[in-house]
């Protein structure tokens, strides 16, 4: 299976990872052809090669400006590549906010391929900002990913892989430096707060080094978390071409290089089903009052649990009993831990680990005769194997019409791919 195997011992953000993939052999000109479809004015795409530490690569530039004798340098130095860091002038480079930049890309003659998935790293990076500055998503003004260069890097990224025929990607775990960043929020430590809650979102693995700077970007690591199926040293891997994408600086420690390695692999799984690893929490009551275990289910699940069950269990003594169970994310797990000591009777509570495979979901509308129903659907390999009417969707418009819930539940299930 083709496979593209991400080593990131010097990090990574947009430039150094368009740098590896010309170095793998996407041509310039496909490039620049795939993203004049964006309709984006004021820029040109500059490629040269350049050495770091006597490693030789490709360097990818976005130049913003109409000619060449007045243009601005987007350098695009790993500590320049933030969505709330850089000072371009407004007439260079307009702020954009996420609802903007997904309408435009829609609008584009881009593959399915490159609108999805550009959209995609977009919305990792709006999450992890309007979360950092409690903003939705869809009001997160990116001053600077936004702008022109960072709309090419990430379209780009799309549109690099596709050419190489969408291969799966793997990468090493992620190295960063240390020290601080400056930023609008003032000096923070790396990892810069983006960089961290995009990483964390996606469970990505992450390891600092002695190199005193910011390694990984935001787009580094939002083109991380979209595209990286598994974090990990090679495995069952047959090297057939390298690539280095250069960094604008020269590091201290290492060579400010992104190294790339096209080959072939055998798939870890045969399905394109999403995993993850959740904390499980299990506790065994004699004697709990069902008062306060209806409660606790109510306290439990407003607090962020996954979910949360109690069946009745024959207990030593044959004692009738329940067993309550709490799923949650493993960094929630001590919280949910502390959650059933202090509501319940439990004495102890077990925790362990389990691995989910979960079927790809989407949400579509479909219309009934009451109005429109939001569905949930589950794909696995492409095929549709699940899809439910979203129960707050029918309740709501069964509340609107004056119908009964079980007709409109019934009606979206007909209408249900």
């Amino acid at each position: 299976m083709k496979t593209l195997y991400l080593d990131i011992f010097s990090g990574i953000s947009g430039d150094m990872f368009m740098g590896a993939m010309l170095d793998l052999g996407v041509k310039m000109e496909d490039l620049t052809r795939e993203l004049e479809k964006l309709g984006l004015p004021g820029y040109h795409l500059h490629a040269s090669r350049e050495q770091r530490h006597q490693i030789e690569g490709a360097r990818f530039q976005v130049h913003i400006g109409h000619d060449h004798g007045h243009q601005h340098h987007h350098e695009h130095h790993h500590e320049h590549d933030h969505p709330h860091e850089q000072g371009h002038s407004e007439e260079h480079a307009p702020g954009r906010n996420y609802s903007e930049i997904r309408r435009m890309i829609e609008a584009s003659h881009l593959s399915n391929f490159v609108k999805t998935k550009s959209i995609a790293v977009f919305q990792r990076i709006a999450n992890a900002e309007g979360k950092i500055h409690g903003l939705p998503p869809d009001k997160v003004h990116f001053h600077e990913v936004g702008a022109v260069d960072s709309i090419v890097d990430i379209v780009g990224a799309c549109v690099a892989l596709e050419i190489l025929g969408k291969p799966r990607v793997l990468a090493s775990a992620v190295v960063e430096g240390h020290g601080f960043v400056d930023c609008a929020h003032g000096r923070f430590p790396v990892p810069a707060p983006a960089t961290l809650e995009i990483l964390a979102a996606r469970g990505a693995p992450l390891a600092q080094c002695d190199e005193p700077n910011e390694l990984v970007t935001p787009t580094g690591a939002a083109l991380l978390a979209e595209f990286v199926e598994k974090f990990g040293p090679m495995e069952n891997f047959v090297p057939e071409r390298v690539g280095f994408g250069v960094g604008g600086r020269d590091n201290k420690s290492r060579p400010n290089v992104l190294r790339a390695v096209l080959g072939q692999s055998a798939p870890a799984a045969a399905h394109d089903w999403e995993t993850d690893t959740i904390a499980v929490l299990e506790t065994n009551l004699d004697d709990v009052n069902p008062e306060l275990l209806g409660h606790f289910v109510d306290l439990a699940m407003a607090a962020g649990a996954l979910d949360v069950s109690h069946a009745p269990v024959q207990m030593k003594k044959n004692r009738p009993g329940i067993l309550l169970s709490v799923l949650c994310a493993p960094a929630d797990a001590d919280k949910f831990c502390e959650m059933i000591l202090r509501e319940t009777t439990a004495f102890g509570v077990r925790r362990s680990t389990a691995e989910r495979r979960k079927l790809r979901r989407e949400f579509s509308v479909v219309k009934t005769a009451y109005g429109d129903v939001t569905i949930k659907i589950g794909r696995l390999d492409g095929e549709v194997i699940q899809s439910a009417p979203e129960f707050e969707s029918c309740k709501k418009l069964a509340s609107e019409k004056g119908v009964p819930l079980k007709a409109v539940y019934d009606a979206a299930r007909k209408a249900a791919p």
